[in-house]
């Protein structure tokens, strides 16, 4: 178990996990010199379903119950939110390794399988963040980072005249216009029933524990109406020859969103599910995984050769499709966890409107978002560039959040009570009175959700937003919409907390999310911060969009997530693009990955372990490595984009030597500053040896042993490959 007085280092997966075998061997290293202790958990997606099974501790659990005590201090690397394709990826290479894993389940009949598919369900998605969030989000650009990217502006491309790029969504029948939404009054007990056309009643969920004060929604998406705007999405796709492109959340609405993407992949290929779909489904072939695991399978088909020319002619005669990767053919409707509107949609705003065909050539995009809570906020920023041109990062204000996401709220399309409504009926949600508090009818196929939002967060986080705003000076705008049904009850908290608080002087609006993300663009065109203060999916939605467009990546934002039990929880930033570092690695020993979001999430920690042990060199390590940051960023040692310059592993080079030399000339601690005085002097002697050994290795193929379970020798070598830096670091 983690002690009260250690920082725990998480083990996660693809590109961070690979930096990690690089980086925390310095970080230990460095720490150990103070009396700082150091521990690490594995919540790799691997590591999990080993727990599930009983092969491998529950790391996962156990910070869980650790972020609930004043005693937690966690550095959480990003980690895979595992789309069932990824899932199978992975119980395929973890029996390869010789761990007794049953196959996924995807129509479980037997008890053993429905037993098995429980298990793995826990895994899938976005399951550790629900469980490590016990606290709001507090995500920003560090002033460095913000000025770094002033003097050295990436390129926002302009959207060319004439611009055919718009976003699709549904405005009506879908999770937004159906939703319903109540506050409970008194602690409660309560039951999600459908009742059929034909009296039977179904328990879809029992047993569902609610608080006083807490929000409880239900809505459904209809299946029929969806149908029919996919259909006339790609008609006017089609017609107005631009790529077709769906947007969706499959990892975070693990349950909802890979249904909604199968029924995007049914409707581009109707012909083809017409013809063939009894086909696919006896072969376990579902369309919720999308083509990329599909078309594999068709191999084994006896009639395979057919469906798969059906396949591609329905390709030929539809709309373009974008592509994810067009050299190696894969689409848009490929993977659902390949689609995630979070990291696509930013890409294609900062790329002129544009996403990449079939031949890697850009074109303009009808970017599909079938439910309309969050659609119009993509469309107020294509509105605004297409006006005013593109961002400019070396003039533009910043947007940070504040996200409400604490004891998983506002999980919406996830967990246990999202279904696919088997039969027509009734669903309601019942109290133990068995008083009826919502209800929807609903039709075979409809996608119904509900989801929970306790009081504790909504206060926590009303506080969290007057705080940033006191200590920033910028408004703090409330990003709720009072015709939601779910918003309105927000708004009422948010009006009931916010006299508790000093506000006097404070700019703090509440404006609906379309609008206040076009009053957030108008200030920051005049170089205006604005604190965008939002619930859990607008949060996951902001902290990449505004990032990306001001930054370039959302990767170098630091992220403090006070526990409310009075821990701490700092994230390094986003990892959408993780899994193309790890090919570009293994194709040719050259990892991208920029760690500065770990850099920047080890210094509050730091000082968290000085504040909870009373270990004051944990602040003077924290106070050197945050000025070691600002050097290594006007140094520009962040990796570079191409071989023979600084990769991953020269930049935490680089970043140790600042470090150690921050570190060496301080003041305030005399026994620190003799102990790294000559490390520093080593480092800085050997700096022309180092960096060659890490560049000479590049340009070959690495083998790290495993993509979801790596070789933690084979991985360690791979990512430590200069001698001279692992002798200097390990020897003084």
């Amino acid at each position: 178990m983690a002690t009260e007085s250690s920082i725990i280092y998480t083990h996660t997966d693809e590109a961070p996990l690979l930096a990690t075998y690089s980086f925390l061997p310095i970080v230990e290293a460095y720490a150990a010199k103070a009396g700082v202790s150091v521990q690490t958990r594995d919540i790799s997606v691997a590591a999990r379903i080993l727990a599930q099974f009983g092969l491998a501790d529950d790391a996962l659990a156990e910070l869980g119950a650790l972020a609930k005590t004043p005693a937690a201090n966690i550095i959480k690397l990003p980690n895979i939110s595992a789309s069932i394709p990824q899932l199978k990826a992975a119980i395929k290479e973890l029996q390869e390794k010789g761990y007794d894993l049953p196959d996924y389940p995807e129509n479980p009949t037997t008890d053993e399988e429905r037993e098995a598919r429980a298990r793995y369900d826990k895994v899938k998605g976005s399951a550790v963040n629900p469980v490590l969030r016990e606290g709001n989000s507090d995500r920003r650009a560090p002033a460095s980072v913000k000025n770094y990217a002033k003097k050295h502006p990436h390129k926002n491309k302009p959207f060319a005249d004439g611009s055919k790029t718009t976003v699709a969504t549904m405005g009506d029948h879908d999770f937004k216009s159906n939703e319903k939404s109540v506050t409970i009054e008194a602690d409660d007990l309560l039951r999600i029933v459908l009742e059929t056309e034909g009296g039977e009643e179904i328990v879809l969920k029992d047993g569902l524990n609610v608080l006083a004060g807490e929000i409880i929604d239900a809505t459904r998406m209809d299946a029929a109406a969806l149908h029919g705007f996919l259909a006339n999405a790609l008609a006017k796709a089609k017609s107005d020859d631009v790529l077709f492109s769906v947007h969706l959340k499959a990892t975070m609405m693990k349950v909802s969103d890979p249904i909604i993407f199968g029924h995007v992949v049914k409707a581009y290929f109707k012909d083809v599910f017409a013809q063939y779909g009894d086909d696919l489904e006896a072969a376990g072939l579902s369309a919720n995984d999308g083509l990329g695991s599909i078309l594999p399978g068709l191999d084994a088909l006896d009639n395979g050769a057919e469906i798969k020319a059906a396949f591609e002619a329905a390709m030929a005669d539809g709309p373009r499709l974008s592509y994810v990767n067009s050299d190696k053919g894969i689409t848009n409707l490929h993977v659902p966890s390949d689609v995630i509107v979070d990291a696509s949609m930013p890409a294609l705003i900062r790329n002129g409107g544009r996403l990449w065909g079939s031949d890697g050539s850009e074109d303009d995009t009808l970017a599909v978002i079938p439910d309309s809570s969050y659609a119009g906020v993509y469309q107020a920023v294509i509105d605004d560039v297409k006006a005013n041109g593109p961002l400019d990062p070396a003039t533009i204000g910043s947007v940070p959040n504040v996200g409400l996401m604490a004891q998983a709220a506002e999980e919406y399309g996830s967990h246990d009570k999202t279904f696919e409504i088997e039969t027509a009926g009734t669903v309601r949600i019942v109290n133990a009175a068995g008083d009826v508090l919502i209800e929807h009818d609903v039709e075979a196929g409809d996608i119904w959700r509900a989801c929970q939002t306790k009081d504790v967060p909504v206060r926590d986080w009303v506080k969290l937003a007057v705080t940033r705003a006191r200590a920033s000076g910028s408004p703090a705008i409330f990003w709720l919409d009072e015709t939601r049904a779910h918003d309105a009850e927000i708004i009422k908290k948010v009006n009931a907390y916010l006299p508790e608080h000093d506000t006097d002087g404070l700019d703090i609006q509440i404006l609906a999310p379309t609008l206040a993300c076009a009053y957030s663009l108008e200030r920051m065109r005049k170089g205006e911060d604005t604190i965008s203060v939002t619930g859990n999916v607008l949060r996951d939605y902001n902290t990449d969009l505004f990032p990306i467009l001001e930054l370039g990546t959302s990767a170098k934002m630091l992220s403090v997530v006070p526990l409310i039990a009075g821990g701490g929880l700092f994230e390094t930033g986003a990892g959408g693009s993780a899994p193309k570092h790890v090919q570009q690695l293994v194709e040719e020993d050259y990892l991208r990955w920029d760690s500065l979001g770990e850099f920047f999430a080890l210094v509050p920690s730091l000082e968290k372990y000085a504040e909870q042990g009373g270990v004051a060199a944990a602040k003077v390590l924290a106070d050197a490595l945050d000025r070691a940051t600002g050097t290594f960023l006007d140094e520009d040692r962040s990796p570079g984009r191409k071989l023979g310059t600084t990769d991953n592993r020269g930049s935490h080079f680089y970043l140790a030597l600042y470090w150690a030399e921050e570190l060496a000339k301080q003041t305030d601690d005399a026994e620190l500053a003799a102990a790294f005085a000559p490390l520093a002097t080593t480092l800085r002697e050997n700096e022309e040896t180092i960096a060659e050994e890490l560049i000479a290795v590049q340009g070959k193929p690495a083998d790290i042993g495993g993509y979801y379970l790596p070789d933690p020798e084979k991985a360690s070598d791979v990512m430590r490959p200069s001698k001279t830096l692992n002798e200097a670091i390990a020897s003084f």
